[in-house]
């Protein structure tokens, strides 16, 4: 049994780990290949039972994770972000909800043949889309303008908000309808208001507090912020159920908007766990599904489905910003971006098990129609929001560009190459006649310290994925790299080799701390200077079926050193001293090549001196 147990908790941890890879390899929604290995592994191949496993510990779980998910999505949100969008981000919380609610419990009501209390709930289940959908269709969407603040927003606030309403119209239902006054409704929404709250401030006053005062050692501030969090979200649910949610989102608020405690590595480390969580989640979710479940998927469905998608979420979108400065196109795109979550899926699993026992038998039907709105949501904008942001013009440009550390000589010369194909370039140097060159040569600049406090703040970094730090100094270098691996990934942050060998011991930077290193490991600040004052140049081909690498090498001399390759797909590969691109027909590669006149002369000079020293 115990062995049964933990091959079902590795297979739960393996499964949404590869779904994740995959995905990314993919450039799928991550979710979308999550349910899919989820209801494979588990009403399919019948592999895994989250049941069997966890018992009565599914539920609580299930719950602590999305309280941990809230609490890092509200992280995310910076309230300097509601002067451009509040007004629109409150009726969306506001208003939209209620449409929502009423347009899917009368679709829910004439489509799915539920009771009217059924359809209700439903649409009170529906409310909610929530960070574990949106947060991950963002990143890979990247929405310009006001609209990812919106959906942001939107998704994390909605999911509190929609367990409450569901929990009210839950408590109704047990209740016997009108047996359970107006009031007792509106002191429930005011106690859950009140509790969480005031659970979520105390939580991110106590963590605030040993943070500021240095109460907590630097390896358990990640450990204590997470007990905080179970915690603070157990004592809210205690004193008035399902205010638990709204506790930890306000609690990351608090902690994510407050200047003088650092929290960047709390943030990183949630980040880190939410991934694990909505994996595993998913999958467990998922694979407790029934093949009889799958049965529900019928004509009845699917058009509720589409009701939900086609007139509910615009007609909530279209209502909720009328007087906004959001354009069609912008509203277009956010009537396209309701995907429901984990939340739903446990809201409706939770409240279809006590509605049956309390002899609703038809609560049953909640779980399939949840999961069917959740995977048909899902596929449907996860597949086609790339597509639509394109077609409305509101998604970014997707990050082929460059930020150059250093505006030097050669360092111009390669952004201005760069420039001329077509890539958005960026240079940045804290040397003002670098930067006065720079800019006569056309190229977009940062004058500055690229690695201030503020300086990420300042530079407009849309379009641009990578970062080749270029200095002289191999410590600012290291640091830079450091810094904006964060934003563009480990993989797409470069810095030159060390300046000299010989002093390689002295100065080199720990290779732990360091970036992808450029082009050649002899070719340092040093080198590349030297090559280009004695006449080197840089040299553009084009690779053929006929005229190959080999060809090129045979054309420029070995000496030559390639530096980057333009794909006909308009993207530009860097060579890296790590897994170096590999050219084929149609690319494009810009070279480095030493003046051969000068190489033989200093060959000569290097025999002379070899022979004085014998």
């Amino acid at each position: 049994m115990t062995e049964h147990i933990l091959i079902g908790l590795v297979s739960i941890i393996a499964l949404g780990i590869i779904a994740q890879w995959l995905a990314w390899r993919l450039k799928l929604p991550a979710i979308l290949l999550l349910l899919v290995f989820g209801i494979v592994a588990g009403p399919i191949a019948g592999l895994l039972e989250p049941d069997a496993i966890f018992g009565d510990l599914l539920g609580p779980f299930v719950s602590l994770s999305v309280a941990v998910i809230l609490f890092e999505g509200g992280l995310s949100l910076r309230l300097s972000e509601l002067k451009e969008i509040g007004g629109v981000v409150m009726k969306l919380i506001s208003i939209g909800i209620l449409v929502t609610w009423v347009l899917a419990a009368v679709f829910a009501y004439l489509l799915l043949n539920l009771s009217l209390q059924l359809s209700v709930l439903f649409g009170a289940i529906l409310i909610v889309t929530g960070p574990t959908v949106i947060i991950p269709l963002l990143r890979q969407v990247r929405p310009a303008g006001a609209v990812g603040s919106v959906l942001k927003w939107e998704g994390i606030i909605n999911d509190p908000i929609g367990a409450m309403m569901s929990v009210l119209v839950f408590e109704i239902i047990l209740a016997g309808g009108m047996s359970y006054h107006g009031h007792n409704a509106l002191l429930s929404i005011l106690n859950t208001l009140a509790f969480g709250s005031f659970f979520g401030l105390l939580g991110a006053g106590f963590i605030y507090i040993m943070l500021k005062r240095h109460l907590i050692p630097d390896f358990l501030q990640n450990p204590v912020s997470l007990m905080v969090v179970v915690v603070v979200f157990a004592l809210s649910n205690m004193m008035q159920e399902e205010s638990g949610l709204l506790a930890v989102t306000l609690m990351g608020i608090a902690l994510a908007n407050q200047k003088t405690v650092r929290v960047k590595h709390i943030v990183e480390f949630k980040e880190n766990l939410r991934v694990l969580l909505i994996s595993a989640l998913f999958i467990m979710l998922a694979s407790r599904l029934k093949l009889y479940d799958l049965s529900h998927v019928n004509w009845s469905s699917l058009a509720f489905l589409g009701a939900l998608i086609f007139i509910v979420r615009p007609t909530s979108i279209f209502i909720s910003t009328i007087g906004s400065r959001l354009n069609m196109k912008e509203r277009l795109f956010l009537s396209w971006m309701a995907p429901r979550g984990i939340v739903a899926a446990a809201i409706s699993s939770i409240f279809a098990l006590r509605l049956v026992d309390a002899g609703y038998t038809d609560a049953n039907l909640l779980i399939p129609y949840t999961f069917i709105v959740i995977i048909g949501t899902v596929t449907i904008y996860g597949l086609s929001a790339n597509w639509v942001a394109v077609k409305l013009n509101v998604a970014k440009p997707v990050p082929r560009g460059i930020l150059i550390l250093g505006a030097h000589d050669w360092a111009r010369n390669i952004a201005c190459r760069l420039h001329k194909e077509g890539f958005k370039i960026l240079v940045a140097d804290s040397n003002w006649a670098n930067i006065s060159k720079a800019r006569q040569e056309n190229l977009d600049t940062y004058y500055g310290n690229i690695l201030s406090e503020y300086a990420i703040d300042d530079i407009d970094l849309d379009g641009i994925g990578h970062l080749m730090a270029m200095t002289p100094n191999d410590e600012v270098n290291s640091l830079a790299v450091i810094r904006f691996a964060d934003l563009f990934g480990t993989s797409e942050v470069y810095q030159l080799a060390p300046i000299n060998k010989s002093r390689r011991n002295e100065r080199e930077v720990p290779e732990y701390l360091s970036g992808r290193i450029l082009f050649d490991p002899e070719l340092n600040y040093e080198k590349i200077t030297s090559i280009l004052e004695e006449g080197g140049t840089l040299e553009t081909s084009s690779i053929t079926e006929e005229y190959t690498m080999k060809d090129l090498k045979n054309e420029l001399g070995e000496s030559a050193t390639p530096l980057f390759i333009i794909k006909p797909t308009h993207e530009v590969k860097i060579f890296s001293v790590d897994h170096p691109p590999v050219p084929a027909a149609g690319d494009k590669i810009v070279s480095l090549v030493p003046n051969q006149e000068a190489k033989e002369g200093s060959e000569v000079t290097d025999e002379l001196k070899s022979g004085k020293d014998s």
